[in-house]
């Protein structure tokens, strides 16, 4: 069915067009602002879409936008859904980004009725101008009143129906299908147990530079997870009872994880089964293993030229990448993968764990995200995951202090602890144990721990001994190398 008006181009008015100087101020606190640590300089309109008339109560408009900085560095581009009425009521004071033409702007997730109508357009598969609200084959979309706002996210938007539901608004505007539709698509397809089922999208079109314009996801909808916990609670938990026992081992404090890092393990193990048998798997030749090890080095190389405690250990950690380059003979094979994964992005629920956010490193481009690579990537960034929780605790110590050397060591007990324990899981499902290709592994873990360095440095100075102290481990320089 298709029905509203407007076009994806700039021939209709939009109230986005009207408010640049005003999302000018208001982009950079919002959390899921990918760009907090530049200066705006300027917003331009670079499409618009009407979703309902103008002159509606609320109006409703998808929006994508072009966002400049004072660094001269690159444009970066994301997607707004606006609504607007004569007056905003109370409880959409705090979404308010500015008013035009007699009418308030605002966040349109923030409002019931908004989020009510998306929701029925994809249930009756409608097409508005250039968004398409698409139902997935052979499912049933519940029917329910308003969603409300998921609280806490930083990269994307949600809204949750009536803890049946949760549709995701991707903020950054990227060209392509966004891989965490894709993904679930195809994992759907193999009827996977491991992934929330996936009821919808909205999809549209953003241009292409040259006068044209090309697919671009918009939002997707899929069963929420109620009644869940996600693992890095869980984990942050566990150690926290295991901190605050004086002289318990890990197996015997009540909060002991490492039952839940097995479940995991074979989790992902499942996941990367079911997407290998979707999408495909191939074994690398000796010169695609090299062009893994070389792109490791490339990454290794930009980090080391913005922090100087990479730049300081560039050598050690080289040698270690380059024996990735011998892994031909081990065969190592590449397919698609979740990208991202950490403890945060698990949900236990009452029947097991779920994989969510399949959208890979949202400051990668696409083609980055979408490109084959070894499940031991997924692999490696667990492992680090669990260091990140072992030690979360101890980088908040009082500052200038270091946590006494007894926590430190039952911190990483925990770690050693839950990395074996995922990596049996994962090798139960697999057939396979990870550890097997250890310096392809260490590899893998050790480029991420890169990546950590300068984000923390960055971002969280007090934060920076985790990875730090992994880099010393994985360069051999520390006990458990």
């Amino acid at each position: 069915m298709a029905t509203g008006s407007g076009d994806a181009g700039l021939g209709t008015p939009s109230v986005a067009d009207a408010l640049l100087p005003a999302l000018t101020r208001w982009l950079p606190s919002q959390r899921w602002f990918a760009a907090k640590d530049r200066t705006v300089a300027g917003v331009r309109l670079l499409g618009h879409q009407e979703i309902t008339p103008a002159d509606a109560v609320p109006a409703v408009e998808h929006a994508v936008i072009a966002v400049s900085f004072t660094d001269d560095g690159p444009e970066e581009q994301f997607q707004l859904l606006l609504g607007s009425r004569p007056y905003a009521p109370g409880d959409l004071e705090h979404a308010v980004i500015g008013t035009t033409g007699g009418r308030t702007v605002y966040d349109g997730l923030a409002d019931g009725e908004i989020s009510r109508l998306l929701l029925s357009l994809i249930v009756s598969d409608t097409t508005v101008g250039s968004l398409r609200f698409v139902p997935e084959p052979e499912t049933e979309a519940p029917i329910v009143g308003p969603g409300r706002p998921l609280l806490g996210e930083q990269s994307n938007s949600s809204v949750i129906y009536g803890e049946r539901a949760i549709m995701k608004l991707f903020r950054r505007a990227t060209p392509g299908l966004n891989p965490d539709l894709e993904l679930h698509r195809a994992l759907r397809r193999e009827h996977s147990q491991e992934v929330a089922h996936l009821l919808g999208a909205i999809e549209g079109e953003i241009s292409d530079g040259q006068g044209g314009a090309v697919p671009m996801t918009v939002a997707m909808l899929q069963d929420y997870a109620s009644n869940s916990a996600d693992g890095w609670s869980m984990a942050l938990a566990s150690v926290r009872d295991l901190l605050a026992e004086g002289d318990l081992r890990p197996d015997e404090v009540g909060g002991d994880f490492a039952g839940e890092a097995h479940r995991l393990g074979k989790t992902v193990a499942s996941v990367h089964i079911e997407l290998a048998r979707a999408l495909g798997t191939e074994p690398l030749d000796a010169d695609g293993v090299a062009a893994v090890a070389d792109w490791m080095l490339d990454r290794l190389d930009l980090a080391a030229a913005s922090a100087p405690a990479i730049a300081e250990q560039r050598t050690a950690i080289a040698a270690v990448i380059e024996k990735v380059r011998t892994a031909d003979s081990h065969g190592l094979h590449v397919q698609r993968i979740h990208g991202d994964l950490h403890l945060g992005q698990e949900l236990r629920t009452p029947r097991g764990w779920l994989v969510i956010d399949f959208e890979g490193e949202p400051s990668r481009p696409l083609p980055d995200r979408v490109r084959p690579d070894s499940p031991l990537r997924d692999v490696a960034a667990m492992l680090r995951s669990f260091d990140y929780a072992a030690f979360h605790q101890l980088a908040e110590w009082e500052t200038g202090h270091d946590a006494p050397a007894y926590l430190q060591r039952r911190a990483q007990e925990w770690a050693d602890r839950n990395r074996s324990a995922f990596c049996d899981g994962y090798a139960e499902i697999a057939g396979s144990d990870p550890r097997e290709q250890l310096d392809v592994l260490r590899a893998y873990e050790l480029d991420k721990a890169v990546y950590e360095v300068l984000y923390e440095t960055r971002n969280r100075p007090n934060w920076l001994p985790i990875p730090l102290r992994s880099l010393a481990r994985l360069v051999g320089d520390a006990p458990g190398a």
